[in-house]
């Protein structure tokens, strides 16, 4: 079985954002980044596959060369090798291209990936890739198990669950609690820098999209405290008029 796993290079939450030029670029002077908290879900899921049946796994991301550490994160985690796209992310259509392109040279049985990423939040790229390969995409998958040729998954739809049964290969996005996140070891560190790590050029004619701005959210408003009920009523009623 080999498993695909598209991983992003995204800023950890805790870093102060800023952008330049006129707030058109945004500005990565002194900022953390890590695997976006959604793949770290599905490199999980593919660890416990590997472990369980014996999959291959080669983890995926379209970055330049500064996402070399997060890549090897992903190695240390215990990915066989690795591919980066040497191309800037910069639209979910171009970045769907890019897997698309090294899923049709190689047989992966399964194309993981996360619900979304945390810059963007598109949730767009497992379903465009899916369309790309003609293949079903799932997402946002809780939990995936493997029957012979076929996934079993449940995802998370609003009010409840769905149960889905594909056959493989199919992409899927996967969020919690599909498998616990997993840390490192002193032992996957040491061996993830000697794991291939192959770069190759992008396909296509780069993104489609441009950023016309960038802009903060708007600060939070002061907080007004309240002491009975009715003193909220009134203030829902005739302040906030939502009553």
């Amino acid at each position: 079985m080999k498993i695909l796993v598209c991983i992003t290079h995204v800023p950890d939450t805790t870093s102060k954002i800023s952008f330049t030029d006129n707030d058109t670029q945004f500005d990565k002077t002194g900022v953390q980044y890590i695997i976006g908290p959604y793949d770290d879900y599905a490199i999980a899921r593919a660890m416990e596959l590997k472990e369980g049946m014996g999959a291959e796994v080669t983890v995926l991301n379209v970055g330049l060369a500064e996402t070399e550490p997060t890549i090897r994160k992903a190695l240390a985690l215990g990915a066989d090798d690795a591919i980066r796209v040497n191309a800037e992310p910069e639209d979910a259509l171009f970045v769907a291209q890019q897997i698309a392109a090294v899923a049709k040279e190689n047989a992966y049985d399964m194309i993981l990936m996360g619900r979304e990423s945390i810059d963007f939040n598109g949730g767009q790229v497992h379903a465009m890739v899916g369309e790309m390969l003609n293949l079903p995409s799932v997402s946002p998958v809780m939990k995936l198990d493997i029957e012979g040729n076929t996934a079993k998954m449940t995802k998370e739809i609003e009010g409840g669950k769905e149960y889905v049964a594909v056959d493989m290969p199919f992409v899927a996005g996967c969020q919690e609690p599909i498998a616990e996140w997993r840390i490192p070891n002193m032992r996957g560190i040491m061996t993830a820098r000697s794991k291939p790590l192959n770069v190759i050029e992008p396909v296509g004619d780069g993104a489609g999209t441009t950023v016309q701005k960038f802009a903060l959210p708007p600060a939070k408003g002061a907080v007004k405290i309240v002491d009975s009920v009715d003193e909220l009523v009134d203030l829902l009623k005739n302040e906030a008029k939502v009553l």
